[in-house]
């Protein structure tokens, strides 16, 4: 049986495809017009999806509805991490999001992406007591957020955040990307 977290957790998916879809991202040519620097669709959308879920998810830990339990912040593993990221999306058109939406709208050159996430996910998995000692030890600077890292209120960082988020969009569409 379903919990309700877990329920929530499937709409939210739904609905986060859905506007994937709408915003459609999830096409090839928006994807790689991307990472060329030609339409910044994409960079609008994982901007407008962090500002707002910025404030959703402290908002709700201020009610005291969520606690946040943050990762390990190290350097070595962003590093690293986002180096794979890129390299995947650079090689196959998709992120990890868009991959999976492209495959539910039928899209079936996804597949091999989401193989390769699946494949990747294993791959880290049986090799995560090399890479505890080496890469994920790379300057780590604990359990921390933004916020504790430079002692201000989280609200503050987020309005920062937000006047980043809007100069971002104001530049882009005054140069038409």
């Amino acid at each position: 049986m379903m919990t309700f977290e877990q329920f929530l957790g499937l709409i939210t998916g739904i609905l986060f495809g859905f506007l994937l879809q709408k915003g459609r991202v999830l096409r090839f040519d928006k994807q790689i017009s991307a990472l060329l620097f030609k339409d910044m669709t994409i960079i609008k959308f994982m901007i407008s999806a962090i500002l707002v879920g910025m404030v959703g998810i402290y908002f709700l830990k201020d009610l005291g509805v969520i606690k946040l339990n943050h990762k390990s912040m190290n350097v070595g593993g962003v590093i690293v991490g986002a180096a794979l990221f890129g390299t995947g999306w650079a090689i196959m058109g998709f992120c990890p999001g868009t991959s999976v939406g492209a495959l539910g709208e039928g899209r079936i050159h996804a597949f091999f992406a989401v193989i390769g996430m699946i494949a990747g996910a294993g791959i880290y998995a049986e090799l995560y007591p090399f890479f505890k000692i080496t890469v994920l030890s790379w300057l780590d600077f604990g359990r921390i957020g933004f916020p504790e890292l430079l002692g201000l209120n989280h609200w503050i960082i987020i309005v920062l955040y937000w006047i980043l988020g809007i100069s971002i969009f104001i530049w882009f569409e005054k140069k038409g990307l």
